[in-house]
């Protein structure tokens, strides 16, 4: 498989190379205006004639001067476009001439009564402003009924991997807005998956300033690769949507229902799905927002660089069962949202709810190779969950310009989440083969629901005296609570020692609370033409409480267990005030800054709240950060950046609390009061290079991480029983570091695209075992190759190849470095057939090999789907989709650090067929002139 696939990338390459060199000619000329001025970078572009779908495109230099090479022989349309002039277009043909010399060609300047006459008559497919592309989504081809994601893949310039992660010119994309609103919060995925490609009449691709330069008026040199998708005027009257429903074999059912009502000023969608088939709505960033860790996008309103912020510490929240993520075991799921903005220029809301569940069964076979300083030995572990959690995320964010030197943002985000788990597992560790020297059987059920709210005010004004300065301050409150019934049981045996069986019969009962209000201020002053100067100050008062009752059952009755029964309180108090200069001229974007930062921890615990005998703790940590940053706009769309700085993060209270936690006996966690917070000198650089004339990408970065004072968890093994006991302790030394380099570019523009990237990543990390200190290396490579190729609308391939090599080794017991091998291979391959009949092809093929204990998995996943258009205007399409034709989907993963290596097999859906039908629900006939109601 693997040896087909590289052959079948050469073979396109040679293919490719070869077609450009035999039948060619080139085109050229100069582009200026009606009085002989040049116009420098002008976009210049080839169409077909039969359907003005693009074939070749570039950009004139600064002498006006353009050549586009290697164009087969026939008629053209040959385009030019520049912002304030009317586009030129004239037909080009080419018989038997190697050079077609256009001349010096004369651009008339736009006049404003001819603007709508010129935006129907002569749009260009694609448009070169500067960092800004926009591509006019109607020349790229993509069957009726096909969503944003398709229409993005032909692209060029743009990828969309098999997750729906996008990249645009090398970048990743930040965010994706519609007609420049937001799109159900800021989830690219969501506007990208579910919006239909007709519904859509230019691609805008440009960088756009951060959350925080937006906030404080400062332009610090950082930028967000955004896209934003312009609706055709036929969308914005009316609605639009589309309607899938779908059944298979093995009771298999899907359903999914999307609609869209657009107009200048308003946005309104609906979107809801249930299935079976492991498309879950229970996603990380759902877990992380309800964690409220990513509230606010930019660090909940904190003013100031990034180095010393206060980022949360403890975790007191309940962690939801979210069912591997859609991808493992077997899911059954809901969900369902409505997302409303209103913008006018002076106010912007934008609210949304949805609401997602997931019921997930998951099987689990693991194997740990644990290494000791001269032996190892083995645990097992077969586990099932079965899960169910619902969660809840309404979000509102308003904008208000008060007046021209005035304006008010207020953020508020919920996330209320519920859900039941029970969990059984059989655990064993062995020396060898023969006789387990322990063994466990549990058997637990939970019950959970919390909610966490995070609000935040900002308010910001401008000097109306001095251009530059303005002043800044935001607000903010957090809740997160939480409770959870848990009821443990479990039978635990030793052969080494039968004094210490023992029967677990428990119920935990645990509620937690936590209440945050943070403030932060910013006072930007220009102290010369290029210099400006920030002060800041950040403060946060963070109190916690937990309440944890442990009960032994016995006979029905409950007796409470001190040793385990637990309540504490903790006042965390936290301030930052620092300072900046900030250089900026001629793209050179410099920041030099430090801040002095204190934390104050103040907490308790006891057995219960009514104890008369508290144990306090009662700590002050103080550092100062530096802080220095460089951005830096090169000409020619190069981008250089670099940044160091120092992260410090205080202990959590769980870490501090000198208790033995002993409820699973094989695995004990112990706090210590001693710690100290833990720091880490952060630097990265890179560059990154678009050339929007030949659509050339190049990026790459270097980074390196020191840690100071890491907290680790070091590990105490007994070695007759075999039981673990860890406790966190401060470990200065470790440090990791590595660079990635990039690249893409056409061999034929808009036929044909190839790309790849090269990773090293380095790691040194420091832990002890039974009191033996472990360095544990991990050298990483990681390469990969990429091809799009999109001939024309008939068929298409995207085809991706992915090698990741960690090479790993260990201080103590050397015998067991290893080497991990891990290949991915993945094809999508769309072919358009007669009588408006297609055919969807996708591979995955994975490959797992780990020699040191003889592993080798291959996983060929293959996807096969054969579709019609049917209905009047295509509105109706019929689907057969066959998923994993040859029944290999099985869950594999490993993993290693520090003294083990884990392999891990999730029983999971395999091979299936759909029978789905789709309906489009399309807009009303297109009108130039827009609606004002909604």
């Amino acid at each position: 498989m693997k040896k087909i696939l590289l052959l079948f990338f050469l073979c396109l390459s040679v293919l490719a190379a070869k077609a450009q060199t035999s039948g060619r000619f080139t085109l050229k000329g100069i582009v200026g205006d009606s009085s002989g001025t040049i116009l420098p970078e002008a976009t210049v572009m080839l169409l077909l004639p039969k359907d003005s779908s693009l074939v070749n495109f570039g950009r004139a230099g600064k002498d006006g001067a353009f050549e586009l090479k290697s164009l087969k022989r026939g008629t053209y349309i040959f385009k030019i476009s520049y912002v304030g002039f009317i586009p030129y277009q004239e037909i080009v043909t080419s018989k038997d001439q190697d050079v077609v010399d256009l001349g010096k060609i004369q651009m008339k300047v736009l006049q404003k009564e001819l603007y709508e006459v010129v935006i129907k008559t002569a749009r260009a497919p694609l448009s070169i402003r500067g960092d800004t592309v926009e591509f006019d989504a109607k020349a790229f081809k993509v069957p009726p009924g096909s969503t944003v994601e398709d229409l993005l893949r032909k692209l060029p310039g743009v990828q969309v991997d098999g997750d729906g992660n996008i990249r645009a010119q090398g970048e990743e994309i930040k965010r994706v807005t519609v007609d420049g609103k937001r799109f159900f919060g800021d989830d690219p995925k969501m506007a990208t998956k579910n919006l239909p490609a007709e519904a859509i009449n230019k691609v805008q691709v440009f960088n756009g300033k951060t959350e925080q330069a937006k906030a404080t008026g400062i332009d610090d040199g950082k930028r967000e690769k955004t896209l934003n998708l312009e609706l055709k005027d036929s969308h914005k009257k009316g609605g639009f949507g589309k309607a899938v429903a779908g059944v298979g074999t093995d009771s298999r059912l899907e359903g999914k229902v999307s609609y869209n009502r657009f107009n200048d000023k308003q946005q309104f969608a609906l979107l809801g799905f249930g299935n079976n088939t492991n498309q879950s709505g229970i996603a990380r960033n759902d877990y992380q927002d309800f964690k409220g860790s990513q509230s606010f996008n930019w660090d909940d309103g904190d003013f100031g660089f990034n180095s010393g912020r206060y980022y949360g510490g403890d975790e007191l929240t309940i962690q939801p069962n979210w069912g591997g993520g859609g991808a493992e075991g077997f899911t059954k799921n809901w969900a369902g949202g409505a997302n409303y903005n209103y913008d006018t220029k002076k106010t912007k809301l934008s609210t949304s709810y949805f609401y997602s569940q997931t019921d997930s069964r998951l099987d689990v076979k693991s194997s740990t190779q644990n290494f000791l300083s001269n032996e190892s030995y083995q645990t097992r572990d077969n586990n099932n969950t079965h899960g169910f959690t619902g969660n809840h995320r309404p979000a509102l964010r308003f904008e208000k310009e008060i007046d021209s030197l005035n304006s008010i943002v207020l953020i508020s985000n919920t996330r209320i989440n519920l859900g039941d788990t029970k969990y059984e597992s059989q655990q064993a560790s062995f020396r060898d083969e023969s006789q387990p020297t322990n063994q466990s059987t549990v058997n637990n059920v939970s019950d959970y629901n919390s909610f966490a709210m995070a609000n935040l005010l900002m308010y910001r004004h401008k000097s109306g005296k001095k251009k530059g300065r303005n002043f800044a301050a935001s607000v903010s409150y957090n809740i997160n609570n939480a409770d959870e019934d848990k009821h443990l049981n479990s039978i635990n045996v030793f052969s080494q020692d039968s004094a210490r069986n023992s029967v677990i019969n428990q119920l935990n009962q645990t509620e937690s609370t936590r209440g945050n209000f943070k403030g932060s201020l910013s006072f930007v002053e220009p102290i010369a033409k290029k210099f400006t100067w920030e002060t800041f100050y950040n403060y946060s008062l963070r109190k916690d409480k937990v309440d944890r009752d442990v009960f032994d059952l016995e006979d029905n009755v409950q007796k409470v267990n001190t040793f385990l029964t637990r309540y504490y309180s903790n006042d965390f108090t936290y301030n930052r005030l620092g300072t900046s200069v900030r250089y900026s001229a001629n793209g050179l974007n410099l920041s030099v800054g430090v801040a002095g930062m204190q934390f104050d921890l103040k907490g308790k615990f006891a057995t219960d709240p009514t104890n008369s005998k508290f144990t306090n703790i009662n700590r002050t940590f103080f550092s100062l950060v530096p802080n220095v940053s460089l951005n830096y706009s090169l000409k020619n769309n190069r981008y250089l950046y670099a940044e160091y700085g120092l992260s410090v993060r205080e202990p959590s209270i769980t870490d501090l609390q000198p208790i033995v936690d002993n409820s699973n006996p094989l695995y004990i966690t112990e706090g210590n009061p001693d710690l100290l917070p833990a720091s880490t000198h952060n630097f990265y650089a890179g560059y990154q290079m678009f050339n929007p004339a030949s659509f050339t990408s190049i990026y790459g970065n270097i980074y390196y991480n020191y840690n100071v004072n890491q907290i680790v968890y070091n590990r105490s093994i007994n070695t007759e029983t075999l039981i673990t006991t860890t406790k966190p302790m401060n470990v200065s030394g470790s440090n990791s570091y590595g660079t990635y380099i990039g690249f893409g570019f056409p061999i034929v523009k808009t036929k044909l695209t190839v790309g790849g990237n090269v990773g090293l990543n380095f790691s040194n990390s420091i832990a002890y075992v039974n009191e033996v200190k472990n360095e544990t290396d991990t050298k990483g490579y990681n390469f990969g190759p990429r091809l799009d190729f999109t001939p024309s609308d008939v068929f298409t391939l995207y085809a991706s190849a992915n090698w990741n090599i960690s090479d790993t080794k260990y201080s103590i017991n050397t015998s067991q470095n290893q080497k991990i091998i891990n290949t991915n291979y993945s094809a999508d391959m769309n072919i358009k057939g007669p009588k408006e009949v297609f055919f969807n092809a996708r591979l995955n093929y994975r490959g797992y090999k780990n020699d040191q204990f003889g592993f080798n998995q291959k996983q060929p996943i293959l996807n096969l789907s054969l579709y019609k258009l049917i209905l009047k205007n295509k509105k109706g399409e019929i689907r057969v989709t066959a998923y994993d034709v040859f029944k290999k989907n099985l869950g594999v993963s490993q993993f290693v650090s520090q003294n083990f290596y884990t392999e891990r097999r999730v029983a999971t859906l395999a091979r299936y067929f759909m029978l789905t039908f789709t309906y489009n629900m399309r807009g009303m006939s297109a009108s130039v002139k827009r609606p004002g109601g909604f």
